[in-house]
């Protein structure tokens, strides 16, 4: 089992120190979200909080995750870090391409590019991307990407891409992983057949069971039932050894850990020592504890 450190939406200059103790005190990685703008006016809902609500992102701080990643790269040595995750229907694949594959070069293989179609039109609009066929259009990017990563020359024929052969130089020497967030059946089906993982936006022990077989049984029907594959969970069972444990059976590879609700509205009150404090108290008491 891998540990990833969750903080996000926080006073940007918490997070070189983070980091760094991060490291120091066991975690495998650091999840690092991404957010494009919020709109003055908005009828979307957001679809991991109870009441779709989505108000609590009001004044919340986000770094752009291909802007953070290098600066905590250079302050780390072994931390990885996972977009969690990039909305990727709204970009250009050949120009996420490049910064994929600088991003696996510049951090040494420590990076995890989480992706996912993000729920609101109004990014569409922003960033003139087409909302309808999201999804499909986010299948050939995924395919776009690892296309560059081989560094040899690559072209792409899909529907809604069509590239001359060319190539990237530098590719890291280990692909970047591409992990697929979502729980609709277009996610999950996307994660199997497509991803080298998936990443669980939280909810009950039941949801995360019944997702998991959901991904599981379309990794056989896509003959990736023996490819390596990672699972990335929010759980409440990561807070203790036995729960890892359970999660760890389950087939969990990854869990992701935070100490605070960043869907409250409002600022984050929480200060960097109490931050370090209650990092520090979950690497003491359960990754030590579970690492033996």
């Amino acid at each position: 089992m891998r540990f990833s450190y969750a903080e996000p939406m926080i006073d940007p200059t918490f997070y070189a120190p983070l980091a760094t103790e991060a490291e120091k005190a066991g975690y495998d990685s650091m999840v690092v979200p991404d957010s494009v703008m919020y709109p003055a006016e908005s009828d979307s809902t957001y679809p991991y909080t109870d009441d779709g609500n989505r108000e609590f992102l009001e004044g919340k701080p986000f770094i752009e995750p291909f802007t953070l990643i290098p600066y905590l790269a250079a302050v780390t040595e072994k931390l990885r870090f996972t977009t969690f995750v990039v909305k990727l229907p709204i970009r250009n694949p050949v120009i996420v391409a490049k910064q994929v594959t600088s991003l696996g070069v510049i951090t040494g293989d420590r990076f995890g590019f989480g992706v996912g179609t993000s729920p609101w039109p109004e990014d569409y609009t922003a960033t003139d991307s087409p909302w309808k066929r999201r999804g499909a259009r986010m299948n050939e990017m995924i395919e776009i990407i690892n296309g560059f990563a081989s560094g040899e020359y690559f072209e792409y024929h899909g529907e809604f891409y069509d590239l001359d052969a060319m190539k990237m130089c530098p590719v890291p020497e280990q692909r970047v992983p591409i992990l697929i967030g979502g729980h609709s059946d277009m996610a999950l089906t996307r994660a199997a057949r497509l991803g080298d993982g998936w990443m669980h936006a939280g909810g009950d022990a039941e949801d995360l069971a019944r997702m998991m077989a959901v991904i599981n049984e379309r990794r056989v029907e896509h003959g990736r039932a023996d490819d390596p594959f990672e699972v990335h969970a929010i759980s409440l069972d990561a807070y203790s050894p036995e729960g890892l444990e359970k999660l760890e059976a389950a087939g969990v590879t990854d869990v992701i850990v935070g100490f605070r609700d960043a869907y409250q509205p409002g600022a984050d009150a929480q200060t960097l020592d109490e931050k370090l404090t209650m990092m520090h108290w979950y690497a003491d008491e359960i990754i030590a504890t579970y690492r033996g």
